[in-house]
């Protein structure tokens, strides 16, 4: 059957594939289907054991700290509820979403999915809940959240003792499995269970939705598809203006972002302030130049490659470049996948400030250098989810609707 590459428009026959082949798109080399690794048993069984996990794991303590005979605990969200007690509500916000609502909303959604079509049970709405569940996606944060956690932990048992608690371990395993539900999912094969593909238009000029793939006459333009509800359009709508503004939106926040402080620490009186650059010489200071390197990967380079690389597509719809479309193909892949680890340094202040809370002799809370800095990340991924990458392939010969 014929689908259509979400990422050029070309469309392309696949034929039935073995456990060890894949399909990639000819024009953009876009990874169409894969089946190595790929089970729905398994990432049923993922699924379901990762929502279970949630539940622990944000209800039960995760850490506890100990300081001259003092012990501190917190949960998942005790991070959060002090930012937003503090006044940090746009923090606050965007980490509870992303860090905790949105992984119950996901796996919940995603286990229904999964457990009605292996049962047999082909509902309505089905599809436009695992449109939504595909959407979340990259939203949704429990992995990024563990290594923010690991890194927090990191830096409190510099001066402290620490030991993780059972929520802890159960966070460990939620967030491990949530990676093994993403490995071991064939979305191809789901789209398939819910719905079958169509045969290309004979007399009519082909449409593709974007999330299923399912090729449809133009003469649906704008109506729901069929399969995952989504409402058919040729392009996004206004996609490159959308996201040249988030993208500047993005650049502009840059600025407070790195020269702020990001946290505000209380040590035995004296007042230091931290920004991403100082958090980092910490690390490598402290002989943690590990993850003193992810932290300048994660906020550094990817933010600063993220708006340049979007800039880069903008420019190259605007002058209708046939140049380099393969490079910017894969670029605009990682840009869209990475850059939601951007989060981990925010997700670290969450981690580690309510355990650094003794009363007159240290505390540590978020600065405002922390919230520019996540809105420069949350504004990054909206512009590569506004951006419409087929409008570079317009100009390509092979490039079809």
């Amino acid at each position: 059957m014929t689908i259509g590459c979400p990422e050029c428009g070309a469309l392309e026959d696949i034929p039935p594939l073995t456990a060890h082949t894949y399909a990639r798109c000819r024009a953009c080399h876009f990874p169409l289907e894969r089946r190595s690794g790929r089970s729905q048993t398994a990432a049923l069984a993922c699924a379901s054991a990762t929502f279970v996990l949630l539940f622990p794991a944000n209800l039960a303590p995760l850490m506890y700290v100990h300081m001259l005979g003092v012990e501190r605990s917190s949960l998942l969200s005790s991070g959060i509820v002090q930012m937003w007690n503090d006044g940090w509500f746009i923090l606050a916000v965007l980490l509870g979403t992303f860090g905790i609502v949105l992984p119950f909303i996901r796996f919940g959604g995603l286990v229904i999915v999964l457990a009605a079509l292996r049962l047999g049970r082909r509902t309505r709405g089905i599809g436009a809940l695992f449109r939504w569940t595909t959407s979340l996606d990259i939203w949704t944060m429990p992995d990024v959240y563990l290594v923010g956690c690991f890194v927090g932990y990191a830096r409190v048992t510099q001066n402290l003792t620490g030991t993780i608690a059972p929520g802890g371990y159960c966070f460990i395993a939620a967030a491990l499995l949530s990676m093994l539900t993403r490995a071991s999912l064939d979305r191809r094969t789901v789209w398939r269970a819910i719905a079958a593909e169509n045969e290309l238009p004979e007399h009519e000029a082909p449409l593709s939705c974007t999330v299923c793939d399912l090729v449809v006459p133009m003469s649906q333009e704008g109506r729901p598809c069929p399969r995952c509800a989504l409402t058919l359009r040729a392009r996004k709508t206004d996609a490159v203006v959308r996201a040249a503004a988030l993208s500047l939106a993005a650049l502009v926040l840059t600025i407070p972002a790195n020269l702020f402080p990001m946290t505000t620490s209380m040590q035995l009186g004296r007042t230091h302030s931290t920004r991403i650059i100082d958090g980092v010489y910490q690390l490598f200071h402290a002989g943690l130049w590990p993850l003193g390197i992810l932290i300048i990967c994660t906020s550094i380079i990817i933010p600063v490659a993220k708006i340049l690389g979007m800039a880069w597509f903008v420019v190259s719809v605007r002058r209708r470049s046939r140049r380099h479309l393969r490079v910017k193909a894969h670029l605009y892949r990682l840009i869209d996948e990475l850059g939601r680890w951007s989060y981990v340094d925010v997700f670290t202040i969450a981690a580690f400030v309510p355990l650094v809370r003794f009363d007159g002799i240290a505390a540590a809370r978020p600065a405002i250098g922390a919230t520019a800095f996540a809105l420069v990340v949350f504004l990054t991924m909206a512009a590569s989810r506004a951006f419409d990458p087929r409008l570079m392939w317009d100009v390509h010969p092979r490039s079809k609707r």
